[in-house]
């Protein structure tokens, strides 16, 4: 199974002053040198996000296996964590490629050398058409981006004709290849994407009336239009679902058989089971006429959590969470309410405030389980620790509390470096993490 390692990349990176939650000791030294003293993780400063290397090569390892087993490729959302060295575990576990939701993210990951990546969203930006079509002189590069409406479809043209125009003569434009295109649909009260199945074949007509684009399959995200498990959402997801495979069949009927197989794309983290589930009979149906690619994005599984992915993930029980946050209790101003030293600058709080998990004396050590009380706000750079009606609040100044989290996607852009213990109940901390947002 493949492990999490250091980069090259980031292990000649040097550690400065300004680098948060790092010890005053590392300012100065690599990463390679930092790591090489055998920090613990009782030298960091609160707050601190920290991760669990054992718990992100399980999941690693088991997001991967469910794809296998069902037919599926993973090509994980790569905007969840920024990391290329967590990119870099899931590819070399059997992920095909990476997605991405930025021009600016792809083109990081081209930096570390990722060359299969699907982009989650429109690309219009004249500039961004420009790198991507010089990218496409690499042979090895597969690359595709989103389209759901004509507009969308014109102003990719204009960029890449543009792009040709700078590039030399006019009169003879030249283009490496055609940029993969990708119809995605949406559905009512959902994000973006072409509302209805007639629109959407309306724009894989254009595409592949093109000069510049192909049509190269069809995406779709789910998860907007559902936020739990109720009969409700499943059902809106189910039916959603339907139809892009629909859509998979009149545009099968437009693109050319010669550009290679299509792409079916859909699923985050939270609906990942249904996503396969509809998808299957026709996976099955294909199997070995090799004309289709059926591809899961799902992002959060890598991570995991404590929180939002906890409750709705259908393999939460497979799952274990990877990422734990530290606050130190900074004042105790009235029976019943502690405040600590991290908020919404260091954990994240969109999808479920922390909860508060353990208490120990110091960063690291040992903690009993702190029951009875919750996170009940976050401020910039404090978080409300109360009692529940008719508990303690067993906690004094200095303490340190150990958080879950909820939502991966939005707790590492707050932090440029991430310690990585061995795994759980160890103080040892064996990697850092490097974010590239």
């Amino acid at each position: 199974m493949p492990r999490l390692a250091t980069l090259a990349e980031t292990a000649d990176a040097r550690l400065t002053a300004g680098d948060k939650g790092l010890p005053a000791r590392a300012a100065g030294l690599t990463v390679r040198e930092f790591l090489d003293t055998s920090p613990r993780l009782g030298e960091f400063w609160t707050p601190l996000l920290a991760l669990d290397r054992a718990a992100l090569e399980h999941n690693a390892e088991t997001i991967q296996r469910w794809c296998d087993d069902r037919g599926l490729e993973l090509m994980p959302h790569g905007k969840t964590t920024m990391a290329p060295a967590l990119w870099r575990l899931q590819l070399d576990g059997g992920a095909t490629g990476l997605t991405l939701a930025t021009p600016g993210q792809v083109r990081t990951a081209r930096g570390f050398g990722v060359r299969t990546i699907m982009l989650a969203n429109a690309l219009v930006a004249p500039d961004a058409l420009a790198w991507v079509a010089a990218e496409l002189a690499d042979p090895g590069f597969e690359f595709w981006s989103w389209a759901d409406s004509i507009e969308t479809v014109e102003a990719m043209e204009r960029g890449l004709a543009g792009a040709i125009a700078d590039a030399g003569d006019a009169d003879a434009p030249t283009l490496a290849r055609p940029l993969a295109v990708l119809v995605e649909l949406g559905a009512g009260g959902g994000r973006t994407g072409a509302r209805g199945l007639d629109e959407a074949v309306d724009i894989a007509r254009r595409i592949a009336e093109s000069p510049v684009l192909r049509l190269a399959g069809v995406a779709g995200y789910e998860g907007s239009l559902g936020h739990d498990r109720s009969s409700v959402a499943v059902a809106a997801v189910r039916d959603y679902l339907a139809d892009l495979v629909e859509l998979h069949g009149a545009v099968r009927a437009l693109a050319d058989p010669a550009d290679g197989p299509l792409v079916v794309t859909a699923g985050g983290s939270a609906y990942l089971d249904l996503v396969a589930d509809v998808f299957a009979p026709e996976i099955e149906a294909g199997a070995g006429r090799g004309d289709t690619r059926w591809v899961l994005r799902s992002g959060a599984s890598l991570v995991h959590d404590d929180g939002f992915y906890r409750g709705i993930s259908p393999i939460h029980r497979e799952l274990v969470a990877a990422m734990r946050g530290y606050a130190r209790v900074v004042s105790h101003p009235e029976p019943g309410l502690a405040l600590l030293d991290g908020g919404k600058r260091d954990l994240p709080y969109d999808e479920g405030l922390p909860v508060p998990l353990a208490v120990a004396g110091e960063l690291g050590a040992e903690g009993e389980p702190l029951a009875g009380a919750s996170i009940t706000a976050v401020n910039d750079q404090h978080a409300y620790l109360r009692a529940d009606a008719g508990a303690a609040l067993p906690v004094a100044i200095g303490d340190v509390v150990e958080l879950g989290l909820s939502h991966p996607c939005t707790a590492f852009d707050k932090w440029r470096w991430i310690p990585v213990v061995e795994h759980a109940g160890s103080d040892l901390v064996v990697d850092l993490v490097h974010t590239r947002f």
